[in-house]
């Protein structure tokens, strides 16, 4: 099959994602290309939005081994969602930001998120950028689909929001249309309910059939939809981000997505986004979890809860304010050898993989490649990986 709807065990073993495969648990990085990162706190640190930063941390995860770079979207008015730190009103394109690493990297999968719905997007764009950016990053690159929750985005492109599940049906049809274009070595004309087409046709093709393909879901009619064409789902723990009552939440959901899938002859694969605070001892832990609440923009928090609350997501249902202000869809807190354990517990519960984020990015994340990912090669997690050799075009982002 060369449509949306291949299964992941029809993908050859040489492909990128292939290859990515073969790990345990596959680790992904969740970008910080908005200011703030994932924690809405002031709480002094060096992660940054620019794409300097971002490219470092790319080529740091790289080199580490990680699987996955992936690049979140939102639109946002003046001051973001408020507070002292303006939370996230600054950020950079995840379509634009995510394809550029493709030039300084060589092995890392990189995920861009794209609103399909937002303004003008017709399928036949993205069916020629995704075949450019396939041969630009060797395979590399993949898309995450999203269709828009919040009414204040819709507002932005001066459109009203499509009724939840409609919006999923309509994605369905785009997804459908960027797979014919990739696949169809003829011309293709297409008359839809939403997009037409006439005589439309994408060369080259793409090297693997199609770019990777991405969703991040929880309601019904996402997973629905997701289980069609997605390689990679993200879930979310649908009871707040406490790793004692999401672990508990987590087997089902991933059976439903899982069982879901083979009902229509796919096989996925299912990540989740921990906030990740290691350190040393527990006690060390813990107090920069505390410490990056002590400091909490309330503002921000507020604005958060409240742009949330006027969508219609049914996904990070169950969160606390707490849980909000440190970030992360689930929060693993503890030592070295903890935070193995819990990882040991996620891919139990049925998840594949991790996208994780860090309070200050680049020094947890080497702490994290220094002390946590060599123990999870000693419990079975991780394969060793060699060391990637720098790219040619590395210097681009120096």
């Amino acid at each position: 099959m060369t449509d949306t709807t291949r299964p992941l065990s029809s993908l050859p073993a040489t492909s990128p994602l292939g290859q990515a495969l073969t790990q345990p648990l596959l680790l992904g990085l969740f970008l910080p290309i908005h200011n703030g990162g994932w924690s809405m706190s002031s709480l002094p640190r060096g992660t940054d939005w620019s794409f300097d930063y971002n490219a470092a941390l790319t080529r740091q995860a790289e080199q580490l081994g990680f699987e996955l770079a992936f690049g979140p979207a939102h639109w946002l008015g003046k001051g973001g969602f408020g507070g002292e730190t303006r939370y996230r009103e600054t950020s950079l394109d995840a379509f634009i930001a995510t394809s550029a690493l493709a030039a300084i990297t060589s092995r890392i999968l990189l995920i861009s998120t794209i609103h399909i719905l937002y303004g003008p997007w017709h399928p036949l764009h993205l069916a020629k950028f995704g075949a450019t950016l396939d041969h630009i990053a060797k395979g590399r690159w993949g898309l995450n689909i999203v269709t828009g929750f919040r009414k204040d985005e819709w507002a932005m492109f001066g459109q009203q929001q499509i009724a939840h599940d409609e919006r999923y049906q309509i994605a369905n049809e785009f997804v459908d249309v960027l797979g014919a274009l990739w696949s169809s070595t003829d011309n293709l004309d297409y008359e839809g309910s939403r997009w037409q087409l006439q005589q439309a046709f994408v060369s080259p093709k793409p090297q693997h059939g199609r770019p990777i393909l991405v969703s991040a879901t929880s309601s019904a009619a996402g997973i629905a939809s997701a289980v069609r064409h997605s390689d990679l789902i993200f879930i979310t723990s649908p009871v707040g981000a406490r790793f004692e009552k999401a672990i508990a939440a987590l087997p089902e959901l991933n059976a439903r997505v899982k069982r879901e899938a083979a009902a229509v002859g796919r096989d996925v694969r299912t990540l989740i986004n921990p906030m990740i605070i290691c350190r040393d001892t527990e006690r060390e832990a813990r107090e920069a979890y505390q410490a990056i609440l002590d400091r909490a923009d309330h503002g921000a928090v507020e604005g958060f809860f409240h742009s949330h609350a006027t969508g219609d997501s049914q996904s990070w249902r169950g969160h606390e304010r707490d849980e909000r202000t440190v970030g992360g869809n689930i929060q693993l807190i503890g030592t070295p050898e903890q935070i193995v354990d819990q990882l040991l517990q996620l891919k139990a519960a049925g998840c594949d993989g991790i996208q994780i984020c860090f309070f200050d990015y680049e020094p947890e994340l080497a702490y994290f490649g220094q002390r946590v990912i060599p123990l999870l090669e000693q419990a079975g997690l991780r394969h060793p990986v060699a060391r990637v050799p720098a790219s040619p075009y590395a210097s681009l982002a120096a």
